[in-house]
């Protein structure tokens, strides 16, 4: 099995695709990586010898940011911004769309689930 940067690779799909299961690593990287290499595209994770994992795992340790690093250097952005008080991180401690985008449909995934609304009768008119 294939471990990388703490990361187990799925052993039947292709090295590029795999690649891509690594927090950091996207299409783009892992072609590029592919390419740098020297591997086939049809490469499957299975077929790969001992010698091919250490200098993938090597050339991502020491070229790219990925996995931990990353994710801390992202959650160490967010909270500057909301420290600082800036809108992007009041929209983030609000918990709402951070890249403009509509609020008054949609950003479900952003605002969670519906809330329930009471609707409150109407105060009857004063009659004469």
């Amino acid at each position: 099995m294939a471990r990388i940067v703490g990361v187990d690779l799925p052993r039947t799909k292709r090295v590029e695709i795999a690649l891509q299961s690594i927090y950091g690593i996207g299409p783009t990287r892992a072609k590029k990586l592919m390419k740098r290499l020297g591997l086939n595209p049809t490469l499957r994770v299975q077929q790969m010898s001992d010698e091919q994992v250490n200098t993938l795992s090597a050339l991502i340790q020491n070229e790219y940011k990925v996995e931990g690093d990353l994710r801390r250097e992202v959650s160490g952005n967010i909270k500057r911004l909301m420290e600082i008080g800036s809108y992007r991180g009041l929209r983030h401690k609000k918990g709402l769309p951070v890249r403009g985008q509509r609020t008054r449909t949609n950003s479900r995934t952003r605002k969670g689930p519906r809330k329930a609304t009471i609707k409150r009768a109407a105060p009857a008119a004063p009659s004469k």
